[in-house]
C-alpha cells in the first residue's frame, strides 16, 4: 500500500492491474507496428500512446485522487499536445 500525497491510500493490486494493462499496450504496439494500416499508422500509433499515457498519468503519478486544479492543468497539457499536433 502506498499514500498519495492527498492521503489516499492506493492498494498494490491497482499498481499491478495498471502494469499488467501496460503490458498489454506494449504487445498491442508491437504487434501494430508490424501491421500496413495505411493512411491510419499515425491515428492508430497515437490512440494507444494516449491509452497508455492515460494510464501512466492518471495513476503513477497519482492525478487520479489529485485536486480539481491538478486536473485542469492536465487538461491544458492535453489541449496543448492537440494544438502541437
Amino acid at each position: 500500500m502506498e499514500r498519495t500525497s492527498t492521503g489516499h491510500i492506493v492498494s498494490s493490486k491497482v499498481y499491478l492491474s495498471v502494469f499488467a494493462a501496460l503490458m498489454a499496450l506494449l504487445v498491442v504496439t508491437v504487434w501494430v507496428s508490424f501491421q500496413d494500416w495505411g493512411l491510419c499508422n499515425p491515428l492508430v500509433a497515437m490512440t494507444i500512446g494516449v491509452m497508455k499515457a492515460t494510464l501512466i498519468i492518471l495513476y503513477f503519478m497519482h492525478v487520479r485522487y489529485s485536486s480539481r486544479l491538478t486536473w485542469v492543468f492536465v487538461a491544458a497539457g492535453f489541449v496543448w499536445l492537440a494544438i502541437l499536433i
